[in-house]
């Protein structure tokens, strides 16, 4: 996976992965619920981020409003 990127704004070659997670309509913001799953890429020379949506399972959801 590391093999091959290229930023699109800088042409750096190395990057950091993370995951973010994000509400998805009024009811989630107002139980704090992150419905929404991110997996972000950043340009390590430029901090440049692009964000791709990733599946977000029923059980994680549960999960994560229990934990908070």
């Amino acid at each position: 996976m590391r093999q091959g990127y290229l930023c699109p704004k800088c042409g750096g070659t190395s990057f950091e992965s993370s995951e973010m997670r994000a509400t998805g309509g009024f009811f989630t913001k107002i139980f704090n619920v992150q419905t929404k799953r991110f997996t972000t890429i950043s340009c390590r020379q430029c901090h440049f981020t692009e964000f791709y949506k990733a599946d977000s399972s029923t059980l994680g959801n549960i999960f994560d409003f229990l934990a908070d």
